[in-house]
C-alpha cells in the first residue's frame, strides 16, 4: 500500500510536465544527490505511517504523530546545533504527557501502531532537518515546491517498490484473495488504492506549496487543525471510541502542539528582528 500510493502520483505530475502546465525540472547528478537523502527520509516516514495506520486506529495514530515537533527539536539540536529557547522546550512537555496518557487509556491500543508512528515521527523529523540543510544548495532548474515533491516521490518509489516486491510480493495474491473473500470487490480495492494515492499526493504537494508560501507558524497551526479533523473523522467514519482520560490526553497533546507552534513562531520572529538590527548596525559602521 505504501508503494502503490506513491506510484499513483507519478502519472499526475508527468501529465503536468508533458502538457506544459508545469515546467519540468532539469537536474544533474549533483542535484539528485542533494535531494536523495530528503527523499529517503520521506519514503520511510510514509512507510512507517502506513504500517501504523494498518495496525491501529486512525485517531490514535494522529495523537502519536502529534509528537513530531519533539523529534524535530531534538534532531535540530543534534544535527544542526539549533538550540531553541527554553520556553519552546517547555511547550513540548504537554505533548509528551498527552501522548502518554492517551496511549495508556487507548481502547484500540496497538504496540505496533505506537512503534511505527514513532518511527514515522523520527523519519519525518529527519526529513525536515536534512531538508533544511539542503535548502540553500542548488537543486536544479524549475525546482519549485511542487517539482521538489514530485522528484522526491519518484526517488522514494524507485527504492520502496523493489523492496515491497521482494518482501511482500509472494504474499500479494493470497492477501488480495482474502480481501475479496472478506467482501471487498476487486473494483473497490483498486478504486480505494487509487483514491488513497491521489489524495496522499495532492495533500503533500499542497503542504509543500504552503510551507513555501506562508509563515511556518501558520503552517504549524494548520497541521494541528488537520490532526483534530482527522481524529474527528476517525470517530465518525470508523466509530473510534475514546475513554474520558483518552480525550484529556488527546486534547493535551494537540493543545501542546498548538502552543509549541505559537511560542516557537514568537522566538523565530524575535531572532529575525535581532538579525536585521545587527545587520543594520554593521552597515552603519561601514
Amino acid at each position: 500500500m505504501a508503494s502503490l500510493t506513491l506510484i499513483v502520483g507519478i502519472p499526475y505530475v508527468c501529465a503536468l510536465w508533458a502538457t506544459g502546465l508545469r515546467k519540468a525540472p532539469r537536474l544533474k547528478r549533483a542535484h539528485l544527490a542533494t535531494v536523495f537523502p530528503v527523499a529517503m527520509a520521506h519514503c520511510f516516514a510514509h512507510l512507517a505511517a502506513v504500517v501504523s495506520l494498518g495496525a491501529g486506529a486512525v485517531g490514535f495514530v494522529q495523537i502519536v504523530k502529534a509528537a513530531e515537533p519533539l523529534f524535530t527539536a531534538a534532531l535540530s539540536a543534534a544535527l544542526l546545533g539549533q538550540v531553541l529557547a527554553w520556553p519552546v522546550y517547555l511547550t513540548l512537555l504537554p505533548v509528551v504527557a498527552g501522548v502518554a496518557v492517551a496511549s495508556l487509556q487507548e481502547l484500540s491500543f496497538s504496540a505496533t501502531a505506537l512503534a511505527a508512528a514513532m518511527c514515522s515521527n523520527t523519519f519525518a523529523a529527519t526529513r525536515s532537518v536534512i531538508g533544511k540543510r539542503a535548502m540553500g544548495r542548488d537543486k536544479g532548474e524549475n525546482m519549485d515546491a511542487g517539482n521538489l515533491y514530485a522528484v522526491m516521490t519518484m526517488m522514494a518509489t524507485c527504492v520502496l517498490t523493489p523492496l515491497a516486491l521482494v518482501l511482500e510480493g509472494p504474499k500479494l495474491r493470497g492477501l488480495w484473495a482474502a480481501a475479496v473473500a472478506a467482501g471487498a470487490s476487486p473494483g473497490r480495492l483498486w478504486r480505494d488504492i487509487a483514491l488513497s494515492g491521489v489524495f496522499f499526493y495532492l495533500y503533500n504537494e499542497v503542504a509543500f506549496y504552503c510551507l513555501n508560501a506562508i509563515h511556518p507558524l501558520t503552517h504549524g497551526i494548520g497541521n494541528t487543525i488537520k490532526r483534530v479533523v482527522m481524529i474527528a473523522v476517525s470517530v465518525i467514519a470508523f466509530h473510534h471510541r475514546f475513554t474520558p482520560l483518552g480525550v484529556v490526553g488527546s486534547a493535551t497533546a494537540i493543545g501542546g502542539v498548538l502552543l509549541y507552534s505559537i511560542v516557537k513562531g514568537h522566538y523565530d520572529e524575535e531572532a529575525r528582528k535581532l538579525a536585521k538590527r545587527q545587520a543594520a548596525a554593521v552597515l552603519q559602521k561601514l
